[in-house]
């Protein structure tokens, strides 16, 4: 007991292993009560005994045993992790629990295996227990034969794979124990209720005896079909529906379910015999004996072989061959019937493996059809009937064809009879409008044939083909039917059954009567069809996503009844010719009796009065009542188009156009003109009416008639003028109408004519016209004209160049035929042939004849010589015909023997001819793929790396032509890949993953691949192994996961481990399917769902992904491309996916209240895991996806959390779209987003990390924008893991991280930042330690030495350690950082590095010197400008304040050169100072002096996008407007652009009265944009309405004029606001005034000219005042608007162009504000729209002039600078403009350097001219005066003009001789003269380089570093008082120009190699408050120096310097006496 004891304390999982088995019998109990308790599947408890399920079923014991199966049963029910145990758990059972005695222990075993199966492992359980099978132990094999048949019994055959368990059945027969037997009898019963007659091939070879007692079983079983009684976990929706249906013992359910029983194909149950070495030794020599005896032995040994259901695929050419030659040459009919049954069995039993060799026997069994004799002529049929089996329709068209002409009635009729058998197997699918239009054609001559029995087989034919597609897609065709053969046809359609194998029509019996046959001969061939293996139950097997078969009732997608008009429409179009007395009664019923008096009166005013009232009577009937011939006639009627008089004719032809749009108009009536028409074409009055008429005609009778009968008539005449007219016409209709339909043949032989033609206006237009078809047929066209003169041919050449790369115009036009009446499925089938529609138009030459026995004999000759002048001859022959027709006798053959020729060059000869075949056959080459394109594959494996890439080449050139799908078809490609030749294994394997990716669907037969697909995986040869890694992805993205790790199964364990992981490792990189294109899946989908075909439609219509890479910024936030691909993709069905769409609409961020603090929390108390992992494991992933699930919308999470890097780029994009939207959201959750992108940056995908970082960019932005700041959470879980890809390979990924880091400093302060990266520089990556250490030095430039964390001598220290990095790229990155603080911090460097080595020491000494830097201490660029941590509100995770970004910074950002800038900001307004607020306040003390959250109050002055209603003051001056002021002139202003005069005149008076007074004009600051878009919207209402109301007073009219024009005077008086119009809106009003100046309605009005002269005035305002950027930007999009307008006037383009060069005059005073790139960018635009070629042909050379000089001008103002501002212009070297600027640059270089160097010279001071030789004398003066105390400051200026002036002067021997002091005093002297110099200089000469010396610039730090600091601290000037004003007032919107509208300094900067730029006040100001708040002890760095604040002095003019001081000193005085 003790030892009981011992074990009962012990835990459950310890129990069951105990070795003693009463402990383990009460471990197995209390484990089963554990797992009854455990709720959740997922729970970790179930993982503990994953391992020790196979123990509880493996037990020793008996008893415990029991226990152990029970405890298994319930924790496989219970646990998500059972599946992991399936092959250990049902191995242990089959071995250790079926061998048992008791019946308990097997049920449970059997029940467990049953379980497995359930939770969706079937198959490892089906192939443990068929190992079982091979026991020796009969308990063992009976319990295993029990569980199939339970299995079987339970889950039916959809998830028991029967065709395993058939293969072993007959070896259970023949098991001498009965037990075995007799399970195997009722395994074989329980698989006969499932797959019926199916299981009868398989058993016919076993025990007579037994195979009878079964079939005494099979038919006790019940007919009615059997049910799945349990089902999957994934079938919970069946199981529900089959409970239900039991519950209510539904009889009906059963019924209709009856239907449902899947079709078993038998063939597929059979094992394949090989029939090939089994054929006679002799046979070859038999089938070629003269005696006929000998002949039929041969065939008779292959009928027997044949027999065999199933054949193994294998080279059966040769025996095709032989069996093709008996049956087209014997002469002994008994043969030729044998050897058709031979073919007809093999084409049977290889099936789709026999298809290759379609192609060669179907044109003979065709022409045998001549015999008379019924057995012969039925072998034949059943012959190629099976033959069709095994190929397509389309492969063997062309052959039917061939022979449907045939004189011969037999042939005729029997292929018709075959087609209406063969229509029979077919779908709309397979039977496409390209197919089927030639077919119908052609049976179409044969309803009308003499014969018949051949019109009754046509008949048949066209009536299965009607019911196979139904009648709207037949009817097109049967267009001129008449009704009795429509009647037939419709009859024999109704008579047809599909492909069910019964009788069908009565065809069958007349063909059995012409036969003079038993007509049981055709019921007993009917009846072998059906029991054909297959030919039953393949095709109407479950239809794909096209819904069922359509039976041609009604149509299985919408449009109906626009397709029914449309037949209406076609039966129409041919009417009966009426008699002329019949036309003028019609006519006279419906025209006026005078009218049709007068048509052929004498006077030819009467003729015209009649045809107005004609065109009167034709406008007021409806379409039904116009009687087209009769109208069109009584038109015709003499002198009908004869007619002299240009005004009548241009009216009859009116009228014509007029009836031809309106009425039905038809092709009879279209004669009766079409030849008057044609004749008036090319006449100068007439012709533009007479082309409108055919345009109508067109649309009336379709282009195609229309324009070959057009064409043909304008042949005939002689009239060139017609003729040229005639195709400019076709031209125009077909751009008009589409390409589709129209008889190209027929144009080019009149195209060839016209080239031809000795008018050259003709051949122009010819030419033309070539160009338009060129758009629509591409390259082949040109083929027809090789055999131009070279002149004409290079001619025709431009014009295909010229429409090269531009798309065919979509139809403007419907033609009755391919417009509107269609729906969605026709006009896709319309794209899909007109791509073959070209290839057909193309000559095809038959060169059967050609290749004669001689040429084949030659080609196989033993001599190589021989073989090569046979393929020499067969490389003429092709060359010669250029395209061929596909029947090409003997030549596959013989070509493919010397595909394996010894001699290689004969090889490669070889597959040059078949690239020749592959281009000259065309799409028709398909039907060679098996028997020659395969060879090609096999010679890809060649050792030679030559013949290979020809081999590539050639096979490439085939898929071209054919596609891929015939070769993915079959298993010939599995057999390559079989082959163990590593050259073709990785060229074949690395050319399938290439192709596969690029196609939606592939056959299914792909999956004969894996198994060496596998092996590939494990090839010893390395390059096999990386291929098939490579192709892997490529193979499961058509394949599925789970079918490749099934695929598995059958490799060793070993094998299969390794296998597994890569199948992982694969998963994660599959691409996804390329989209469909936008239409076609829709409409295949509508056949199953036609409600939800148009959601579906908007998804797939996403970008194409041959793109693969859809691009995200397209993808409409509310359909995710994801969609759009998922549901051609998955077959979701199209309901799933609309609800799915509506899902999306949602926001995607979910705010969760203080989510982020309870997040940081737990972090904190690791509660949760911390976010810090050298790689991700799954935990994290796990973990991340939990927090995000309440954050985001679940669909946005699966995109994120999905395997396929296609989902994660459009989740960005989604993302992306709702950064601006979402901004809250995105906030509330930014430490997920950021730690998600950490988890990408372990990715390996590239597309992904661009992604990712264009997303980040935009988001630190949007932060910076929104004032956030980065908590420590954010910044520790992402900077660490972002700084990994600063060191990638790719310069691209550095780049953009580099730009990320540098925009993250304005979130999160830099001093942090620096720890971050100093950890960076400790990376074993060379580039990422390179990267940090810049990073570093950048952040010392642009935050000073305080940034340098801990100390900045620790930081230094270990910075200066990597100066000895093996690394060159690292050394010079520490070198550079180190001379950056050296910069800032002089000499001080050496001592914070430390001890240096020697060498490291000299390295830094030399870079430093190298530099160019003296050691002078230069102030930081800025101090650390780091935003204040702000106080977090309680309630809230957001940190943000309400003004956006300050524009100036946005373009300070855009024009900083280098990557590390630092853009900009405005004041959190907490800290302004409101000089104003003060000054006004007069005593009245409000102390709210805590709240500073009320810093929304400046919102009126910041431009408000989005204006949202907030209460605030404006300021003191505003008492007396609305207290809200924003929405109050959000009203006014929209009221201007009221139709009401007086309400639009009273809102301008109120903004007028505001713009008067220049203390609240301000408040329209903002709404700037808004204004003048409600006012040139008044004036373009103004202009099309009230202008033509003659009610109106005019008086009215001209006060809202001088309303509008006095109003925008006012406005367009006042710059800064002036300054804020946009470039649109300005181009919007400069069209309207331009318009208002050129309306001649105005002039006629009284004070009309004092309108114009006003709205002159205002022009000239816009001009000078707007933002010369903006309006120069508008102005060009004028011009170019104004251009390209066909309606504008020419006048017009002259103001605009006035204005232009108004703009140019203003130009040298505003070259420097003005944003020159972007100018630039829009005459780069200008001059791609209008090139200059186009320019040219413009009437007026003005536009061309004008362009000219604004470039001009730029230059010369800019000079070589101006190359530096083509930044924005993408791919500048291609464009116009570059060029064009190097040609102005060049001559103004040439002609005027001299001459501007004299100039520079006159504009200094001459009489400081100085010659070389006095150099030294001057200075020496200079510093004698320096010297002297009463002339130093003289002394000094005239120092610091000479330096200016000579910057290479070199004054180091003058100073080198005096002291230290004297140096330093010289020095700041000249520091000081400039800052007093530099105000003026700023601004004044631009154009002048201040050229830096060592002694009087500052050291260029960055792009960024200002003139150094005044180390002496000398007294500060009044420009720095002035500036903090200017701020102030800017900030109170006073009269300073408007910040944000105003150029960055650096823009206006002199051009130096390195100008210092400037940093603005504000920017000081604020560095200096957010590093108060970081840092206090460090206050003494913060002091402003006076070089600083003179550096941040403003442009200012002298004259008002002085005034603003004056006016700044009274207001400080006004304060402080108000304080006191």
């Amino acid at each position: 007991m003790a030892d009981d004891s011992e074990w009962m304390k012990l835990p459950i999982d310890q129990k069951c292993e105990h070795k003693v088995w009463k402990a383990r019998l009460n471990g197995y109990e209390e484990a089963m009560k554990l797992f009854q308790k455990i709720v959740d599947e997922k729970s970790p408890e179930w993982s503990k005994y994953l391992g020790l399920i196979k123990k509880f079923v493996t037990e020793s014991n008996a008893v415990a045993q029991l226990k152990g199966l029970e405890a298994a049963l319930v924790y496989i029910e219970n646990a998500h992790v059972a599946g992991k145990t399936t092959g250990e758990v049902v191995s242990g059972v089959v071995n250790k629990v079926f061998n048992q005695p008791k019946a308990r222990a097997k049920e449970l075993g059997s029940d467990i295996c049953l379980m497995y199966i359930e939770i969706e492992k079937g198959e490892t359980v089906q192939e443990e227990l068929l190992k079982g099978l091979d026991n020796k132990n009969p308990k063992i094999v009976v319990a295993c034969v029990e569980t199939l048949r339970r299995a079987l019994s339970e889950f039916g055959s959809k998830i028991t794979s029967l065709k395993p368990i058939i293969k072993v059945l007959p070896k259970l027969f023949e098991s001498r124990e009965k037990a075995i037997r007799d399970e195997a009898k009722l395994l074989a019963v329980e698989i006969y209720r499932w797959i019926r007659d199916a299981l009868r091939p398989p058993l016919q070879n076993i025990n007579p005896v037994q195979l009878k007692e079964l079939e005494e079983e099979w038919v006790k079983v019940s007919q009615s079909a059997p049910k799945q009684t349990r089902f999957l976990r994934s079938q919970q929706d069946l199981k529900a529906k089959f409970e239900q249906q039991q519950a209510s013992g539904d009889a009906e359910g059963e019924e209709g379910d009856d239907e449902v029983v899947p079709q078993i194909d038998a063939y597929e149950l059979l094992e394949a015999v090989e029939i090939l070495s089994k054929l006679p030794k002799d046979f070859y020599d038999k089938i070629e004996a003269k005696k006929w005896q000998e002949r039929k032995e041969a065939l008779e040994a292959v009928e027997i072989l044949v027999k065999n259901p199933k054949i193994e695929a294998g080279d059966y050419g040769d025996l095709v061959r032989a069996l093709k030659k008996v049956v087209g040459k014997d002469t002994n009919v008994l043969l030729v019937a044998l050897a058709a049954k031979c073919l007809a069995g093999l084409a049977a039993g290889l099936r789709k493996k026999f298809g290759s060799y379609a192609g060669l026997v179907v044109p003979t069994i065709l022409e045998k059809f001549k015999e008379k004799k019924p057995q012969v002529v039925q072998a034949l049929q059943e012959a190629i009937d099976a033959i069709f089996l095994t190929t397509t329709l389309q492969n063997i068209s062309e052959d039917v064809l061939a022979v449907m002409d045939n004189k011969n009635p037999t042939i005729k009729q029997q292929t018709s009879l075959f087609l209406a058998r063969s229509f029979r197997h077919c779908t709309p699918t397979t039977l496409p409008k390209s197919l089927l239009k030639p077919l119908c054609a052609a049976l179409l001559k044969q309803i009308n044939d003499s014969a018949a029995e051949v019109r009754d087989a046509a008949f048949e034919a066209l009536g299965t083909a009607q019911k196979v597609v139904g009648e709207k897609a037949v009817n097109p065709f049967l267009a001129e039917v008449d009704k009795l053969k429509l009647d037939r046809i419709k009859e024999c359609a109704d008579k047809v059954e599909l492909a069910t194998g019964k009788k069908v029509g009565s065809g069958e019996k007349k063909e059995a009567k012409a036969m003079t046959a038993a007509p049981s001969a055709a019921n007993e061939k009917d009846s072998k069809e059906a029991a054909k293996p297959g030919m039953a139950s393949k095709k109407p097997a479950p239809s794909k996503s096209g819904g069922p078969v359509k039976k041609g009732k009604a149509p299985a997608a919408g449009g109906g009844a626009a397709k029914g008009k449309k037949a209406a429409d076609v039966k129409e179009v041919f009417e009966q010719e009426l008699s002329s007395e019949a036309c003028e009664e019609k006519a006279a019923t419906v025209l006026p009796a005078t009218c049709m008096q007068l048509l052929d009166s004498g006077n030819w005013k009467e003729r015209l009065a009649s045809m107005e009232e004609f065109q009167k009577a034709v406008e007021t009937m409806e379409k039904s009542d116009i009687p087209c011939q009769a109208l069109v006639k009584m038109l015709a009627k003499k002198p009908g188009f004869k007619e002299t008089n240009f005004q009548v004719m241009q009216m009859r032809l009116h009228i014509v156009a007029l009836v031809a749009q309106k009425g039905n108009f038809s092709k009879t009536s279209a004669n009766v003109v079409l030849d008057g028409l044609v004749d008036k074409v090319g006449d100068v009055k007439c012709g533009g009416n007479a082309k409108e008429a055919l345009s109508a005609i067109a649309g009336a009778c379709t282009l195609p008639w229309t324009a070959e009968q057009v064409v043909s008539l304008a042949f005939a005449q002689k009239n060139p003028k017609n003729q040229s007219e005639t195709l400019n016409w076709l031209s125009n209709a077909i751009k008009e109408f589409g390409f589709a339909g129209l008889n190209v043949k027929a144009f080019i032989s009149n195209v060839k004519t016209a080239l031809a033609a000795t008018n050259p206006a003709i051949r122009t237009s010819a030419i033309t016209l070539l160009g338009v078809m060129f758009l629509y047929m591409g390259a082949p066209l040109r083929i027809f004209f090789e055999e131009e003169k070279p002149a004409l041919l290079s001619q025709i050449d431009a014009e295909f160049e010229k429409m090269k790369g531009q798309t065919p115009p979509p139809p403007t036009r419907a033609s009755p035929k391919s417009g509107a009446g269609d729906d969605g499925e026709e006009g896709e089938e319309h794209e899909d042939d007109s791509p073959a529609d070209v290839m057909d138009l193309l000559p095809r030459a038959d060169i059967c004849d050609k290749i004669s026995s001689d040429l084949v004999s030659k080609i196989g000759d033993k001599n190589w010589k021989i073989r090569k002048e046979g393929l020499d001859e067969v490389t003429t022959i092709l060359n010669e015909a250029k395209f061929i027709l596909p029947n090409i006798g003997e030549l596959p053959n013989a070509l493919k023997g010397r595909l394996n020729d010894s001699n290689k060059i004969l090889v490669q000869q070889t597959l040059g001819i078949l690239q020749q075949l592959a281009t000259a056959m065309g799409p028709n080459v398909k039907q060679h793929v098996k028997n020659l394109g395969m060879p090609v594959i096999t010679v890809i494996g060649d050792s030679k790396a030559n013949v290979r890439a020809a081999a590539l080449v050639t096979l490439n050139s085939w898929v071209e032509q054919t596609g891929m799908k015939e070769w993915l078809e079959g298993e010939d490609l599995s057999e390559e890949l079989k082959r163990e030749n590593p050259f073709l294994r990785q060229e074949l394997l690395g050319w399938l993953a290439e192709k596969l990716p690029t196609l939606r669907t592939v056959p299914s037969d792909l999956h004969f691949c894996l198994p060496y697909l596998y092996a590939c995986l494990e090839d010893r040869n390395g390059d096999v192994r990386k291929k098939a890694q490579e192709a892997l992805p490529m193979f499961m993205m058509h394949i599925g996961f789970e079918k490749m790790s099934k695929a598995t199964g059958k490799l060793k364990p070993a094998s299969k481990d390794q296998v597994l992981a890569l199948l992982d490792k694969a998963k994660a990189s599959m691409p996804a399917k390329p989209a469909p294109p936008p239409g076609k899946s829709s409409s295949k989908q509508g056949g199953s769902a036609p409600a939800p075909t148009p959601a579906a439609a908007v998804f797939d219509s996403g970008p194409p992904a041959s793109e693969s890479k859809p691009d995200p910024k397209k993808t409409k936030p509310g359909a995710p491309a994801s969609k759009g691909k998922a549901v051609p993709a998955k077959k979701v069905p199209s309901k799933q996916s609309a609800k799915d769409e509506d899902d999306r609409s949602g926001p995607i961020y979910i705010i969760v209240p203080n989510g982020k603090e309870q997040r940081v929390k737990e972090e904190k108390g690791l509660k949760v895991l911390k976010w810090n992992f050298p790689t991700p494991r799954d935990e994290y992933i796990e973990q991340l996806k939990t927090q995000m699930s309440t954050c985001l919308a679940k669909w946005l999470q699966d995109e994120l959390f999905h395997p396929d890097f296609q989902r994660h780029i459009k989740a960005l994009a989604v993302m992306t779209d709702r950064l601006e939207t979402e901004k809250e959201g995105v906030m509330s959750c930014l430490d997920l987003v950021l730690k998600w992108f950490t988890l990408r940056f372990f990715d390996t995908n590239t597309s992904v990390l661009m992604k990712v970082l264009e997303y980040l960019k935009l988001l630190f932005a949007m932060l910076s924008q929104e004032e956030y700041h980065l908590t420590e959470l954010e910044a520790t879980s992402f900077i660490p893991y972002l700084l990994l890809k600063v060191g990638e390979s790719k310069d691209v990924v550095r780049k953009d991280v580099r730009a990320i880091l540098n925009k993250m400093c304005q979130v999160y302060p830099a001093s942090k930042m620096f720890n971050f990266i100093m950890e960076g520089i400790k990376s074993k990556n060379s580039k990422q330690r390179a990267e940090c250490l810049e990073e570093l030095g950048c952040l010392v430039e642009s935050y000073g030495m305080n940034v340098c964390q801990p100390t900045p001598a620790k930081a230094l220290k270990e910075i200066a350690v990597h100066i000895g990095d093996r690394d060159t790229t690292v050394r010079n990155a520490a070198l550079n950082t180190i001379v950056a603080v050296y910069n800032v911090h002089g000499e001080q460097v050496f001592k914070l590095i430390g001890n240096l080595s020697e060498k490291d020491l000299s390295m830094l000494e030399e870079r430093i010197k190298r530099a160019g830097k003296k050691q002078t201490v230069a102030a930081p660029a800025k101090q650390p400008e780091e935003k204040p941590q702000r106080a977090q509100n309680a309630n809230t995770s957001l940190q943000r304040k309400a003004p956006p970004e300050d524009m100036s910074s946005k373009l300070n950002q855009a024009r900083n050169m280098g990557g590390h800038q630092e853009p900009s900001h405005t004041i959190p307004r907490e800290f302004q100072l409101d000089l104003d607020e003060i000054e006004n306040d007069n005593g009245t003390v409000r102390c709210e002096m805590p709240a500073l959250v009320q810093h929304k109050l400046d919102e009126i002055f910041e431009p408000v996008l989005i204006p949202e209603p907030k209460i605030r003051a404006v300021s003191p001056h505003f008492d007396d407007m609305h207290s809200n002021t924003a929405s109050t002139i959000n009203f006014v202003i929209s009221q201007v652009a009221s139709g009401d005069i007086n309400t639009s005149i009273q809102a301008l008076a109120q903004i007028d009265e505001v713009l008067r007074q220049e203390d609240k004009a301000e408040a329209m600051s903002g709404h700037i944009d808004q204004f003048l878009i409600a006012t040139f919207m008044q004036l373009r209402l103004v202009y099309n309405t009230h202008m033509a109301d003659e009610r109106l007073d005019k008086d009215d009219i001209v006060r809202l004029y001088s309303c509008i024009i006095g109003n925008m005077i006012s406005l367009f008086q006042m710059e800064s606001l002036a300054r804020e119009a946009s470039t649109g809106v300005l181009k919007d009003l400069m069209h309207g005034l331009i318009t208002l100046m050129l309306d001649c309605r105005v002039e006629d009005l009284e004070e009309g000219q004092q309108v114009v002269r006003s709205v002159n005035l205002l022009v000239v305002k816009v001009l000078e005042k707007s933002d010369q950027t903006n309006i120069l930007s508008a102005l060009l999009l004028l011009l170019q608007d104004s251009l390209l307008a066909t309606a504008s006037s020419p006048k017009f383009s002259e103001l605009v162009m006035k204005c232009l060069w108004r703009m140019i005059r203003l130009l040298p005073e505003a070259i420097n504000n003005i944003n020159l790139d972007r100018i630039l960018l829009d005459i780069h635009n200008f001059m791609r729209v209008l090139p200059k070629e186009k320019l040219k042909q413009h009437k007026s050379e003005l536009p061309m002039r004008t362009l000219k000089t604004l470039l001009h001008t730029l230059c010369k103002l800019k000079g070589p600078m101006i190359m530096d501002h083509l930044s924005m212009i993408e791919n500048k070297h291609e464009s116009e403009l570059e060029s064009h600027l190097l040609r102005v640059m060049k001559h103004s270089m040439d002609g005027t350097s001299s001459k501007s160097d004299k100039e520079t010279e006159k504009g200094a001071s001459r009489t400081e001219k100085v010659s070389k030789a006095n150099v030294s004398d001057f200075l020496a003066e200079i510093f004698k005066k320096i010297g002297s105390k009463e002339n130093t400051k003289e002394g000094l200026a005239e120092l610091y003009e000479y330096k200016k002036k000579y910057s290479d002067a070199d004054i180091e021997p003058f100073l080198k001789n005096s002291s230290q002091f004297f140096q330093s005093y010289v020095e700041r002297g000249l520091r000081l003269i400039e800052m007093e110099r530099e105000g003026k200089a700023r601004i004044t000469s631009s154009g002048i380089s201040p050229h830096m010396t060592e002694i009087n610039t500052v050291p260029a730090v960055t792009s960024s570093a200002p003139p150094a600091t005044n180390a002496n601290g000398e007294e500060v000037g009044p420009s720095v008082y002035l500036e903090r004003l200017k701020i102030l007032r800017q900030r109170c919107g006073l009269d300073n120009a408007k910040q944000d509208e105003r150029p960055p300094l650096s823009s206006l900067l002199s051009k130096t190699s390195a100008p210092p730029s400037v940093v603005s006040s504000t920017d000081m100001l604020h560095s200096k408050l957010s590093q108060l708040r970081e840092s206090r002890e460090q206050f003494q760095h913060l002091d402003l120096d006076s070089n600083q604040t003179h550096a941040s002095t403003t442009s200012t003019s002298s004259s008002s310097t002085t005034a603003n001081i004056d006016d700044l000193k009274k207001r400080l005085e006004r304060i402080k006496s108000s304080r006191k």
